[in-house]
This record gives C-alpha cells, structure tokens and sequence, in this order.
C-alpha cells in the first residue's frame, strides 16, 4: 500500500513538472524565430540602401567615392539594427532556456527527496 502511494506521490509530480516545464517555455520559440529573422530583415533594409548609393555622379572623383561611401554608411543602419535586435534575442533565449534547465533540476531534485521522506515516514 505504501509502495503505491509512493508512486503515485512520484508521478503526480513528475507530471506536475512537465507542465510547469512546458509552461516556462512557451513563448520561447517565438524569441527563437525573432533572433533567427531579425538580420535577414536588415539585409533587406540594406539592400536598397546600397542599390541606391550609386546614382550617375558628375565632378571630381574623390567627391564620388565620399557621396557613395556616405550613403553605403548610412544604407547599412537597418542591418546594425537587425544584429542589435538578433544579438538581444539570443542572449534572452539562452538566459531563460538556461533558468528552464535550473528549474528543471531543482525540481526532479525536490521530487526525489520528497520521495525518499515520504518512504522514510512509512
């Protein structure tokens, strides 16, 4: 009788923890598609930037080059800004996936000594 209620006290909390688990990751793959797509929007951004930098230029040659080069400067903002919001929403992903792992842990942790005083106690 106390061999079944030891496991029963195993399994409820087993399954407690799988949904606690799976509670604290939702949302994560959502910050997972952000960090994934965020510099492949700032490639497009950039894209036009550069395409428009080299419009028929007439004068002297080094006043070119700083007209194009101040405009590739200026063209690659949205790709700086998309490795921001990438680099951010890595970094995000990892410190939670990392407390999720923790918390996993601490709670087969906590299942177990629970189990052993429950055993102990009988």
């Amino acid at each position: 009788m106390a061999e079944a209620i030891l496991d029963a006290v195993r399994k409820a909390s087993e399954r407690r923890a799988n949904v606690v688990h799976h509670e604290m990751l939702q949302g994560l793959n959502t910050l997972a598609a952000i960090a994934v797509s965020a510099p492949l929007l700032g490639v497009l951004g950039t894209l036009p930037g550069i395409v428009n930098s080299f419009p028929g230029f007439d004068g002297e040659q080094w006043s070119i080059y700083a007209a194009i080069m101040e405009r590739l400067a200026e063209s690659l903002l949205p790709m700086e800004l998309g490795l921001l919001v990438a680099l951010l929403a890595f970094c995000t992903l990892k410190y939670f996936l990392a407390r999720a792992e923790k918390f996993d842990v601490e709670m087969r942790d906590a299942s177990y000594q629970l189990a052993k005083a429950l055993e102990r106690a009988s």
